[in-house]
């Protein structure tokens, strides 16, 4: 069996397991034995780290269903392979090659030397941010919930904001605390740095600590590093400006919030689409061209490595300089003045047409199945579902059986990644030795 397809069929086992017991009646708040489908489309949303649900979690299910959901969602954001690799150790085994090359797949390593030590390093990374995220949680939470439910609360929340899940506990998401900075300023940091990707954590702990240390040795980023920090940033002051300039006349999202609420709301709105799925305006009340941009936040995603999907903030900047590089006559894509491998700008585009051709695929079935709905909604759930986001207008709970079991395969194919999955079904792709001769094509 092929590493992609046994990444690929570890996250189907983990789906699995989930939908069992979420279909128990221990995991209802009624005590009822759960509805297939349910239990299904909710494991598949939390081991995928998306957010979307067909109920509400925070009175649907009991609070061992709760703790089922928040421990999909770790072992979802941290990946199938970390997490087995993780439990590897803890029983001290040690890893053969066949491991260590799954390793290296899964988390786009360029060698396979010191994967333990990776892993005990993200999984460290994972809690001291999730532990920090409690502690600044609570003294939102205590106060209006004391402290066991509030407790919970911070601990529910800061995990699904770490791993971009975006399940939360309250009916109206994060509305209710909208104007909190200390809710808006820790589900934020916790969405970006668990979308930023483990290695460019890595770095900064390393450059912050050359400098309080005063180190002659300066830390040289690498271009990971800057392609991710510097989109992610670009993307964050963008989407600010553009919901406060395009929702502040919106009555029902930003109009009636002073002027404190609205950049709260508006930095928020442009931070959750990096597939973290909370909200603090009601999404189904935004206008066409703020649920347009959203839609196309979403798709952009997070960045490698991280616990967000999407297309990733580094096939954004591959291709856009891609285009660059045409535009200005030249024939080598630059980045920071680093040449980019014409491999590297060929998987870019692969991943372009797949997440594309997935998202059409699914915007169309779902139109054929329900075709009372409007277009726009159906295509920002779709994008949320395949983009790992869990942001919703509203309609997954009433849409059809046939649209929600779209939907789960379309959060699935978005995690696991369209190239993964597609090396899993056709085999590891074999360099072929034959050269054709080249000719002109007309394009554009």
């Amino acid at each position: 069996m092929t590493v992609a397809r046994t990444i690929c069929l570890g996250f189907l086992a983990v789906i699995a397991v989930g939908s069992i017991l979420l279909i128990m009646p221990f995991s209802t708040s009624d005590g009822t034995w759960n509805n297939l489908i349910v239990a299904l489309f909710t494991s598949t949303s939390a081991v995928c780290v998306t957010g979307l649900s067909v109920v509400d979690p925070g009175t649907y299910f009991s609070f061992w269903g709760q703790l089922f959901i928040a421990l999909l969602a770790q072992i979802g954001g941290l990946g199938y392979m970390t997490t087995t690799t993780f439990l590897i150790l803890l029983i001290g085994r040690k890893f053969d090659m066949r491991q260590k090359i799954a390793i290296q797949q899964a988390l786009d390593r360029p060698g396979m030397s010191g994967s333990s030590q990776v892993i005990r390093s993200i999984i460290a990374t994972t809690l001291i941010f999730e532990i920090t995220g409690v502690f600044l949680l609570l003294p939102a939470f205590v106060p209006d919930y004391g402290w066991s439910q509030g407790l919970w609360l911070a601990i529910f929340h800061s995990i699904n904001a770490w791993n971009n899940a975006g399940f939360s506990l309250f009916q109206d998401n994060l509305i209710g605390y909208q104007s909190s900075f200390l809710v808006v300023f820790t589900i934020s940091l916790l969405i970006i740095f668990g979308g930023i990707g483990y290695q460019v954590i890595l770095e900064m702990y390393l450059w912050l600590r050359d400098r309080i240390l005063q180190k002659t040795k300066t830390q040289v980023f690498t271009l990971d590093f800057k392609v991710a920090t510097s989109t992610t940033i670009i993307l964050l002051v963008i989407g600010f400006i553009a919901f406060f300039c395009i929702e502040i006349r919106n009555i029902e999202t930003f109009g009636s919030l002073n002027l404190r609420g609205q950049l709260l709301v508006a930095w928020f709105q442009s931070v959750t689409p990096r597939t973290a799925g909370f909200n603090t305006v009601d999404i189904s009340k935004m206008t066409t061209a703020g649920l347009f941009i959203t839609i196309a936040l979403m798709f952009i995603g997070a960045s490698p490595g991280g616990t967000g999907g999407g297309m990733k903030t580094t096939t954004l900047r591959v291709l856009t300089s891609c285009t660059k590089t045409i535009l200005q006559g030249k024939e080598e894509v630059l980045l920071y003045d680093r040449k980019i491998a014409i491999s590297l700008i060929l998987k870019a585009v692969g991943v372009l047409v797949g997440s594309v051709a997935t998202v059409i695929l699914a915007t169309i079935l779902i139109s054929l199945t329900d075709p009372t709905l409007d277009f726009i909604k159906i295509l920002f759930e779709v994008v949320s579902a395949f983009a790992t986001v869990g942001l919703s207008t509203g309609i997954t709970t009433s849409i059809s059986t046939g649209a929600k079991l779209i939907l789960i395969v379309t959060m699935y194919v978005g995690r696991v990644g369209i190239l993964l999955l597609m090396s899993a079904v056709l085999g590891d792709p074999r360099p072929t030795r034959i050269h054709y001769p080249e000719e002109n094509l007309l394009v554009g």
